[in-house]
């Protein structure tokens, strides 16, 4: 067996990278992303890239400023799915936890879909304790290109910053 190392660095997410972001979600996700990126322009929020050597985007997630005062919020993270398990997740994570903290904050929260206790597990990992739920909405893109609501159970999980 042959381990491959990859040498990660993170940097803003920019409108440019979106045409290679497709493992990410659909078009519409997509395009939400694109609205954030504008938000990001203006402070609001922070949405970054975990790219390799060539530049090319690999995980993405945001930080929202705007959510809760005086808290980061993470949201919107997605690793490709071919490199899940490689350590990518904890390394936007623990990035976008720098960001907070940059800007002064101490404390970092995020909502986790019930039905991915592989995350779950990750934010447990990293300190993130539970202490909330909440059913969560949004519009997504169907397989049919047709757009539809989906529903879910999100856990609540803080993060107390040194």
């Amino acid at each position: 067996m042959t381990n491959v190392v990859l040498k990660l660095s993170v940097r803003d997410l920019v409108h440019a990278d979106l045409a290679s972001c497709g493992w990410a979600g659909s078009d519409h996700h997509l395009a939400g992303v694109a609205k954030q990126l504008e938000r990001a322009r203006t402070g609001e929020v922070d949405y970054l890239a975990v790219c390799p050597a060539n530049d090319i985007p690999v995980a993405k997630g945001g930080v929202d400023y705007q959510v809760k005062d005086g808290v980061g919020t993470v949201w919107q993270l997605a690793v490709h799915p071919a490199l899940r398990s490689c350590g990518i997740g904890t390394f936007l994570v623990e990035a976008a936890e720098l960001r907070i903290r940059a800007r002064g904050l101490r404390q970092a929260e995020l909502a986790v879909e019930e039905n991915n206790p592989r995350a779950r597990a990750l934010y447990e990992r990293l300190g993130y304790v539970a202490y909330d739920r909440r059913p969560e909405s949004w519009d997504e893109q169907a397989p049919d290109g047709s757009s539809r609501r989906y529903e879910t159970i999100c856990t609540l999980m803080r993060k107390e910053l040194a």
